[in-house]
């Protein structure tokens, strides 16, 4: 397979043909409680698939959750089929099993009808809002955290430990995980996905990976590659890599903070052109962030989707606990963030910190396109940043939701996202939410066997 480089992690070029040594092609979709699922195809057949309608699929694949492959709500049920068509020009060879080949999935009623519940379809959809009226273009690079664990014998059972006791950038962490990073370094470099950085975190076996930032839906999908590579290289060296957002509640969670610009004839255009600006933004910068800063609550459902991911989000845990923004704060759920030796008088991106690694990442950058959207179309504007920690100024700032149910509150009360991601597939989202919240809520500890999904 020839893949040729270009511009953010893009392809040139992608050769339909499957080689002969490759021997199965797995179809991957992401659904919309965040699993990653795959159907694989016999080489032999993979052309005939491509050329003509895919897979059929049943239309529960995107009314499953986190805890049950039983559908959820009654509008996606056992009646109804779609076809799974792959993404050509995002098939890789898979680094840790060269003989299989990895491809997106795009969902279609019929070839050139897509579905409405697609999840790469509406990131598509709202991106193409975006160019359309406003001719901008939203970049995305994501900060990938994650728990290294291994087997152990505990009460005489076997358990999940954490591979270590990490510091924050410990070398000696580092030295500890060093082959299993090597390998998964070199799997992303086959995959042509750029890591900017990576080191020991702050929780007892975990790590970060900072990816390069891309167009939202190759951000997505190297997002999708990367996190089937750090848990295949983990198996791949006896151990398990989990994304879940608090494993153990004595430690800190793990998150997959996105980094947003805007984009506009090849020129980052979040920046302020000169010094003018209060904030160091242009004003559609401004406006933009505005819109996800307002909407942050009800953005919550989609980037922090379960339970469990708001015993992640606490004051005094770089998670952004409160509804606030501030420049280079670690304590805002929205940070901006400066080119390299400008300072704060300059912003290039801002950070999303509430965004997991349970959530659907199409689904969540299209939450947060449409939050940025409504910001430009209203023109809305940025209340003062706040430049301390905003769990020392007592009741002046209001709590992000504390909850899943309490996040959804806030979204039934929100129509922003109704006609933009797409009124069924909203629905769908809410019920799957819903009985995440009712599931959690009776079974408290069932969270830790998401390990395995996650």
């Amino acid at each position: 397979m020839d893949l040729s480089n270009c511009e953010n992690g893009g392809v040139h070029e992608v050769k339909v043909v499957v080689s002969k040594e490759v021997k199965l092609v797995r179809i991957i979709w992401v659904d919309a409680s965040g699993q990653h699922r795959c159907r694989v195809i016999p080489s032999t057949r993979f052309n005939d698939v491509v050329k003509k309608n895919g897979i059929g699929l049943s239309v529960v694949c995107m009314a499953r959750s986190s805890h049950t492959d039983v559908p959820i709500g009654k509008n996606l049920t056992g009646a109804g089929e779609i076809r799974l068509l792959p993404d050509l020009s995002t098939k890789r060879t898979i680094p840790w099993m060269e003989q299989e080949e990895m491809v997106m999935g795009d969902m279609y009623i019929k070839p050139g009808e897509a579905w409405e519940y697609c999840p790469r379809e509406a990131l598509r959809r709202v991106s193409t809002i975006l160019k359309n009226e406003f001719d901008l273009e939203m970049k995305a690079g994501f900060e990938i955290e994650f728990l290294l664990l291994k087997k152990a014998v505990k009460d005489g059972k076997e358990d999940w430990v954490p591979f270590d006791s990490s510091l924050y950038c410990s070398t000696s962490s580092y030295d500890a995980a060093a082959p299993f990073l090597h390998d998964v370094v070199d799997s992303l470099n086959s995959l042509n996905i750029t890591v900017e950085q990576l080191h020991a975190e702050a929780g007892k076996g975990q790590f970060e990976f900072a990816l390069g930032y891309t167009t939202c839906l190759t951000a997505a999908d190297d997002l999708v590659y990367t996190r089937e590579v750090i848990k295949a290289v983990a198996r791949k060296h006896g151990l398990l890599a989990t994304f879940i957002p608090k494993y153990a509640m004595d430690d800190v969670g793990s998150g997959c903070h996105v980094h947003i610009s805007l984009w506009q004839n090849g020129k980052n255009v979040l920046m302020a052109a000169d010094k003018s600006s209060k904030h160091g933004m242009s004003t559609i910068g401004e406006e933009f962030m505005a819109g996800v800063l307002y909407h942050i609550p009800s953005i919550l459902p989609f980037i922090a989707p379960l339970p469990n991911s708001y015993d992640r989000i606490q004051p005094n845990t770089w998670c952004g606990a409160y509804h606030c923004w501030g420049k280079d704060n670690r304590e805002a759920p929205i940070r901006t963030a400066s080119p390299p030796g400008i300072g704060v008088t300059s912003v290039s991106n801002f950070e999303v910190k509430s965004f997991d690694g349970c959530a659907n990442p199409y689904l969540g950058l299209a939450a947060i396109l449409c939050a940025g959207l409504d910001g430009l179309r209203y023109h809305l504007q940025l209340p003062q940043p706040i430049d301390t920690n905003p769990s020392y100024m007592g009741l002046k700032f209001q709590r992000l939701p504390q909850s899943l149910s309490e996040a959804l509150e806030h979204l039934e009360k929100n129509n922003t996202f109704t006609d933009l991601i797409g009124e069924r597939l909203l629905a769908a989202i809410k019920e799957i939410r819903k009985a995440e919240v009712k599931y959690y809520s009776k079974h408290q500890d069932a969270y830790k066997q998401l390990i395995q999904h996650y």
